[in-house]
């Protein structure tokens, strides 16, 4: 979506856009816009008449809704409206990738990035290759807090080109990178007369919706920050990149200019194909007006992104800066070039013995709240091809094929209940509400279960549920702030002459008013929509039928 789309809504709106779009971003297509025409099946036993009111408005006059209510403590089916249906559910899909892994590998489970060494080190210089060997950690110590815990902002970097502007964590970027640089010098290194790799080989690479392939090395989530304040007029903004690395660099031709002049930014490319090569950049341009008000956050800096689309290639050089940082001559090693992957070798040669570094990830309970709270989609992704390694698949196919043997042999959820196409709920992304209950009722019982309740959105207080509050308008309906847990999932189509939510989803808990542990399962698919506040007005409803199901069971 365009900025100049964006510039003209308020505030509050700009915040319902994120919100909404973290779960799967708005989806432009110059395909006919169609919806089905079935009559809405029947429910197998009548909604309230508050439920009723809010899903017979005009807006969903050619929707179709679907909820299913379940008591935790009892088990007894509360409502069932449609629940054998397969919807549209975008990002609730992360409820089970995420909840997966989780239930594997435990909240505490850190992953172990480590660093070897091939070849001979005599009076300090080695001799022969270092290797950094990929674990799959997806902030690599770029988002601990202090205290231990991630970092979140409440507009997240990888939506800020999609919504315009994002707030960056205050945290080091590079902090696992240096630790492990900083280790090989302790170890005796000073200087390498070999090479440096990146050994990403822990799982086959998988694409991420045509932008790049996935591996298991991450820098800051696989993007450069663009951090762009205005100068004075008729002069080049003030703009800076993080990380700052000769992987890549920002030629600056964004200018400054008069109150009354259009803004226009421009990333170009936003994909740059040349990291691993000496010189690669992206450029900057645009007209930056002196009065510009960012969106979402009303305040700078402006934070866009490229994408780095070759991960390995990127870790290498920031991997070999952090070196050089540390004291280690590196001077006869090309920083910018392909990952030599060729100079691996058999990962059977790993020992004690040959480790010299080693970087323990965040506890794996802080990546699913990262997931989860701000629907970061490539986290859900990894997660999932995170949990078939664990049963020995090594592609997001294979890990797609023993998902679905296990939810189905062990979890008792057949595959004509859904379709999945990766960990995130991109595009065909389909449940029935029967499924989603079934798998939330098997997390209420798992050990983890406070971790995985903990870190979905909460009902106006965080994620992307934080700015759903209309229902607190109504003071009988007020008391649900903080009483809902859930995923949202959003899936729109649009073009020219409209959009057409395709999947709009709310699934998770509620302690409601009774003090009873309720699961809920609400999706509408199929609202032709005329404007932006349409999408918003269909997030609160779900809202206010989340706040019912809490004052009412």
């Amino acid at each position: 979506m365009e900025m100049r789309m964006m510039k003209r809504y308020s505030k509050r709106l700009l915040t319902y856009i994120y919100l909404l779009m973290k779960s799967i971003p708005l989806v432009f297509t110059m395909q006919q816009l169609s919806y089905s025409t079935d009559k809405i099946p029947i429910p197998t036993n009548k909604l309230p008449d508050d439920l009723n009111k809010v899903m017979n408005k005009s807006i969903y006059k050619k929707a179709l809704w679907g909820l299913r209510v379940v008591d935790l403590d009892t088990g007894n089916v509360l409502l069932n409206l449609n629940s054998s249906t397969q919807f549209y559910i975008g990002s609730v899909r992360k409820i089970f990738s995420v909840g997966e892994l989780l239930n594997e590998r435990g909240a505490d489970y850190q992953s172990v990035t480590r660093v070897h060494y091939d070849g001979v080190v005599h009076n300090g210089n080695l001799n022969g290759n270092l290797v950094l060997v990929a674990s799959g950690d997806l902030t690599m110590g770029g988002r601990t807090l202090p205290d231990g815990h991630v970092a979140i902002t409440e507009y997240d970097h990888n939506e800020a080109n999609s919504l315009g502007n994002a707030i960056i964590t205050q945290t080091n970027l590079l902090a696992g990178y240096q630790y492990l640089a900083k280790q090989v010098y302790k170890a005796g290194i000073r200087s390498i007369s070999g090479d440096i790799v990146i050994d990403d080989r822990l799982f086959e690479p998988f694409n991420f919706r045509g932008e790049f392939d996935v591996t298991p090395i991450f820098i800051n989530d696989d993007v450069v920050d663009i951090v762009i304040l205005p100068s004075l007029i008729n002069e080049n903004a003030n703009v800076s990149w993080l990380p700052h690395s000769s992987a890549f660099t920002v030629i600056n031709q964004l200018l400054t200019v008069n109150p009354h002049e259009k803004y226009n930014l421009e990333l170009e490319s936003k994909l740059p194909a040349c990291i691993g090569k000496p010189g690669c950049s992206g450029i900057i341009k645009g007209h930056l007006p002196i009065n510009f008000i960012p969106p979402l956050t009303h305040n700078y800096p402006l934070v866009q992104t490229f994408r780095i689309t070759k991960p390995s290639n990127y870790a290498r050089t920031i991997f070999i800066e952090a070196l050089q940082e540390a004291g280690i001559n590196v001077s006869s090693i090309d920083k910018t070039k392909e990952n030599p992957k060729k100079l691996l070798k058999s990962t059977n040669l790993y020992n004690k013995n040959n480790k010299i570094a080693a970087l323990k990830s965040l506890p794996l309970g802080e990546h699913v709240k990262y997931i989860l709270k701000v629907s970061y989609n490539i986290g859900a992704d990894t997660s999932l091809v995170l949990y078939g390694l664990t049963k020995g698949a090594r592609s997001m196919i294979e890990s797609l094929n023993v998902e679905k043997k296990i939810l189905d042999k062990k979890y008792g959820i057949s595959p004509s209940e859904y379709h999945f196409i990766d960990g995130s709920g991109g595009g065909e992304t389909k449940a029935t509400n029967t499924a989603i209950i079934k798998w939330l009722t098997i997390m209420s019982k798992r050990p983890v279960f406070n971790i995985f309740y903990n870190s979905l959105p909460i009902l106006a207080v965080d994620g992307s549920l934080g700015s759903i509050n209309n229902f607190q308008s109504d003071p009988s309906l007020s008391g649900a702030t903080g009483r809902v847990h859930a995923k949202t999932g959003t899936y729109v189509l649009g073009n020219e002459s409209g959009m057409l939510v395709k999947g709009r989803s709310l699934a998770g808990y509620i302690i409601s008013k009774k003090n009873h542990r309720l699961a809920f399962a609400l999706v509408v698919n199929n609202i032709p929509i005329q404007s932006l506040e349409d999408l918003f007005a269909v997030a609160q409803d779900q809202g206010i039928i989340a706040s019912i199901l809490w004052r009412d069971y």
